[in-house]
C-alpha cells in the first residue's frame, strides 16, 4: 500500500470511529494496529472535572486543553476562517512545485480556489466564501485535516 492509500484508509477509520462513537453512549475509543494508535473521546471525557477543593478551578490536561484550542474557529476573533468542508489531504496548490493558491498577506475574493482537499482519490476544490486579506495558512500543503478544521484565515474587506 502506498503512503497515500495508507492516509486514505487513515482518514476512512477515523470518520467511521467518530461516527461510531457518536452514536454509541461511549465516552472514547482507542484503536491500536501495527503501530499505530487512535484516541477518540467525547468532548465531556476530556473536560475537566467541577470536583474539587471548594473555590479551586480544575488544571486542564493537555488533551483538554488541545479540544479547546480546536474549538476555537480562528486566532484572531476579527478573521473569517475558511474551514474544511470534508475530511482529506490539504493541498496549497495544484500540483507540486506550482505556485500556491493563496499566500499569507495576499488578496482573496469570494469564490476562488484557496486548495485542494483529496479524499477517496478525488481532488476537491477548497473556494473562498468572503473577499479579504489572508491573515493567516492555517493547514500546510500535503496535511490531514478533519472536517470543520480552519484551513485559512481572512481578514474581511
Amino acid at each position: 500500500m502506498t503512503t497515500r492509500d495508507e492516509i486514505n484508509a487513515l482518514v476512512s477509520l477515523v470518520d467511521r470511529l467518530e461516527r461510531l462513537l457518536e452514536r454509541s453512549a461511549l465516552s472514547e475509543i482507542e484503536v491500536e494496529a501495527e503501530g499505530t494508535s487512535v484516541i477518540l473521546r467525547t468532548p465531556a471525557a476530556i473536560a475537566p472535572s467541577a470536583a474539587g477543593p471548594a473555590g479551586a478551578s480544575p488544571e486542564p490536561d493537555d488533551a483538554a486543553e488541545a479540544l479547546l484550542l480546536l474549538d476555537v474557529p480562528s486566532r484572531d476573533r476579527g478573521a473569517h476562517a475558511i474551514s474544511a468542508p470534508l475530511t482529506g489531504v490539504f493541498y496549497r496548490s495544484p500540483s507540486p512545485g506550482a505556485e500556491p493558491y493563496v499566500r499569507e498577506g495576499g488578496q482573496v475574493n469570494a469564490g476562488q480556489v484557496i486548495g485542494l482537499i483529496e479524499a477517496m482519490k478525488l481532488f476537491n476544490e477548497i473556494k473562498s466564501d468572503v473577499t479579504g486579506t489572508v491573515k493567516h495558512i492555517a493547514a500546510g500543503d500535503g496535511d490531514l485535516v478533519k472536517v470543520r478544521q480552519a484551513l485559512i484565515e481572512v481578514d474581511p474587506a
